[in-house]
């Protein structure tokens, strides 16, 4: 039995319900968010406003159909960190901004041709795992964030208030009704940060020191710097497409089954893929990290059965006036790690569970020895951190590594005459179901 919906699509909250839920989501995306460009050294108040404009360009060009909160991608941290050291931070803009046009390329390709060879290129046995390295993938980060101090050390005092948060959330999530209910995520962090805060663990020096308002550090072509394209660059980053763009499949699969609808139908793969695409060029353009649809914020449809896109285009406001703020901005950095490390736990775990779900719901059959030669090398590949060094500046990791090698193996591979009777099947039905 399915689960009620809570709101739908177009449903449009009351005020003070709309700003908690709003909220809600905002908090699930910012840890994310926000340690990407702290680990590549951009500006965090930058990629908090790139992910509010790229959310609501989505939300725009895909029709206010989907709901999806766009946030800064962890694929493209080891190639930018990279393109900055050895071709410079300006580089490594202009690739951001080619990745996005590489989705761009793609949703032109998908409206003319169709979807057919999308799937048949990242059909469930390829994604569902894949789906599982992203969650996996991100789990010792959320158990790093929960357990270890900022010298990287085991401090009992942090995995207490992880276990806090964590407990906090599942206990709004699963025993409260009405609105407690619905911003469990929320709560969790809130709870958590109160008690981070009698453990003696939360500074708030910086936030009274920080203005009110404060214009974000933006890194625009043409006005900080004078772009230009290099081959380099183009290696660096541009590969990395495949793995969002798989990533962003497999999130819109996952969206399919908690909303109960066909995206790649409508408003079509082609206008998701380059709504994202467009999102992650703006991104580039302000001197933000690339964007993709989070599977954090997926989660938080998952949880609550609150799927109005009027929720996620009231976070990606919010996203923008804190990006403005030195208060707020400053505020938010000074959530412990720990705390953010306790809702993360159960946030990434869902992203790898969908993955499973996403296997169990396309009749992945691992008792046939080909599909599990397909899962166990993504899996172990990916999680385990496999990385193939091309040359000095370019090289291909985990979840690239892994996701390139499922669809070679699936493709050549040799389906047994079950699977080719299935296969058939599915392609007549998806023939049908071309974009128009």
């Amino acid at each position: 039995m399915k689960q009620q919906i809570v709101l739908d699509i177009h449903d449009r909250p009351s005020p003070v319900k709309w700003l908690a839920l709003s909220i809600q989501h905002l908090f699930a995306m910012f840890g994310a968010t926000i340690l990407v460009p702290f680990l590549v050294g951009l500006s965090p108040a930058v990629a908090l406003v790139s992910s509010g404009v790229g959310t609501l360009v989505f939300l725009l060009i895909t029709r206010g159909q989907v709901p999806a909160y766009l946030g800064s991608s962890f694929a493209f941290i080891a190639p930018i960190i990279s393109a900055k050291a050895t071709l410079g931070p300006e580089q490594a803009m202009v690739g951001c901004f080619l990745a996005g046009l590489v989705y761009g390329i793609v949703a032109l390709v998908i409206k003319g041709t169709g979807i057919n060879w999308v799937m048949k290129l990242l059909p469930p046995i390829v994604v569902g795992p894949v789906i599982i390295v992203i969650g996996l993938g991100l789990a010792n980060t959320a158990v790093s964030m929960a357990m270890n101090d900022a010298d990287g050390n085991y401090s009992s005092q942090y995995l207490l208030v992880a276990l806090v948060t964590l407990a906090i959330t599942v206990i709004c999530s699963v025993y409260f009704k009405n609105i407690i209910s619905l911003i469990p995520i929320f709560i969790g962090i809130v709870g958590g940060y109160l008690f981070a805060y009698t453990q003696g663990l939360v500074s708030l020096k910086e936030v009274k020191e920080a203005p009110f308002i404060a214009v974000p550090d933006f890194y625009i072509p043409f006005v900080s710097y004078t772009p230009s394209i290099s081959l380099g660059i183009i290696l660096v980053m541009v590969p990395v497409a495949v793995v969002t763009l798989s990533e962003h499949i497999g999130h819109l699969l996952v969206l399919n089954k908690i909303v109960d609808r066909n995206y790649i139908e409508k408003p079509g793969l082609h206008r998701t893929v380059l709504g994202d695409g467009v999102a992650t060029m703006l991104a580039g353009l302000m001197g933000g990290p690339p964007n993709t649809t989070y599977g954090e914020n997926i989660g938080v449809l998952a949880i609550t059965r609150v799927f109005s896109v009027f929720v996620l285009g009231g976070a990606a406001v919010i996203a923008i006036l804190f990006g403005f703020s030195g208060k707020v901005t400053a505020l938010i950095s000074s959530v412990p790690s720990p705390v953010m490390g306790g809702v993360s736990i159960l946030l990434f775990g869902i992203i790898a569970a969908s993955g499973l779900r996403m296997m169990v719901d396309g009749q992945v059959d691992l008792g046939d020895k080909r599909n599990l030669v397909i899962a166990s090398i993504i899996l172990v590949l990916g999680v385990g951190g496999a990385h193939l060094e091309l040359s000095e500046q370019v090289q291909i990791d985990g979840m690239a590594l892994a996701t390139i090698v499922g669809i070679i193996l699936n493709l050549v591979l040799p389906k047994s005459k079950e699977q080719e009777a299935v296969t058939s099947e599915v392609e007549e039905v998806q023939e049908n179901q071309k974009i128009s």
